[in-house]
């Protein structure tokens, strides 16, 4: 069967996504601007997200959610956390009853602490929702370097179709039913990511930062697991593969913010010369209410969450970080 697919969102990474999908199955790419639309369809280019990478002449672009979902069979949403659900109203005009919708994004929601999956539940009862997410770099897949994903659904067999709608060339992608962990690693590490990069801003050296990515899947684990995921989830691509990708990479965004951090920059300004939305700011905030609600101990996440809202610098957050009595290394700190 062919999923026709629409991807909703024309970032880097929901470009990347539709260009995958558009060698296998019918797919368009939804964005609000007509700029974007036009490019897409006349130049097949994608300038401000992707430079210098052509798209594939049959991936079709318009600025319609109506037009993009209709007739679609499977629907992606590449747009970022904040706007989701403003998104999904618009979907739930359009959109018929049988289509699974997945998640890119790499969020929670402020206020209601939502996975993604969770307010297309909430939004489009009685779907099928899922996500799509590893150690995934825009510009890398569009290169065409080796890669891999996960696509988390609990119905398999869904989650094999999808599998074959974004499979393609040296892009592997392997299937989870554990929606909550799979979900929750990508979220949960870039608080780390911004963390590992105020390191690199302030110039630590590659034991701190080893120190801080292994304590940081710890971490992310230990909330994960809280919340209802799998802790061999964390030791996979959408835990420790994403986690590693996103702190060590020059491309990832929340490493730039961190980094940017670092080196006395104001989170005001980083963000004001960001055009790509850099998760883990918000998710930091959500990740400190989440694990109060749990009774879990995040000493990193608590420090990032201090240099983002409290005016620390991020060399009083890494001397914090020491300053923790260390105990067994499966218990916290």
């Amino acid at each position: 069967m062919t999923l026709r697919t629409a991807v909703l969102g024309a970032g880097s990474w929901g470009t990347t996504v539709a260009t995958l999908a558009s060698h296998n199955v019918p797919t368009v790419i939804w964005s609000r601007r007509n700029d974007q639309v036009e490019e897409i369809q006349r130049e097949h280019t994608n300038e401000r997200y992707l430079p210098g990478y052509k798209l594939p002449p049959d991936l079709r672009a318009t600025n319609s959610i109506e037009e993009a979902v209709r007739e679609a069979d499977l629907v992606a949403l590449g747009v970022p956390s904040h706007g989701l659900r403003s998104v999904l109203e618009e979907v739930a005009k359009h959109i018929r009853p049988w289509v699974p919708v997945i998640s890119l994004a790499k969020g929670l929601e402020e206020g209601s602490h939502l996975r993604m999956t969770e307010v297309i539940q909430e939004m489009l009862p009685d779907r099928r929702a899922g996500v799509l997410t590893g150690p995934n770099l825009a510009k890398e897949i569009m290169s065409g370097f080796a890669a891999a994903s996960v696509v988390a659904i609990e119905d398999e067999m869904v989650a094999r179709q999808i599998q074959d709608v974004f499979h393609s060339g040296l892009f592997r992608v392997y299937t989870n039913r554990d929606v909550v962990g799979c979900e929750l690693g990508g979220a949960l590490k870039n608080v780390i990511a911004i963390a590992t990069g105020m390191g690199d801003g302030i110039g630590v050296g590659d034991n701190t930062r080893s120190a801080v990515i292994t304590r940081g899947l710890a971490e992310m684990q230990r909330l994960g697991v809280a919340m209802g995921g799998r802790a061999e989830t964390f030791a996979g691509l959408a835990g420790m593969g994403d986690l590693v990708a996103t702190c060590i990479s020059p491309q990832s965004r929340n490493r730039h913010v961190g980094e940017q951090l670092g080196k006395g920059r104001s989170i005001d300004e980083i963000i004001e010369d960001m055009h790509m939305v850099a998760e883990g700011v918000k998710t930091t905030r959500v990740v400190l209410e989440l694990a109060k609600q749990h009774d879990i101990e995040l000493p990193i996440a608590r420090e990032v969450y201090g240099v983002l809202y409290e005016n620390r610098s991020p060399s009083q957050a890494y001397r914090g970080l020491v300053r923790h009595r260390p105990g067994d290394e499966a218990e916290p700190g």
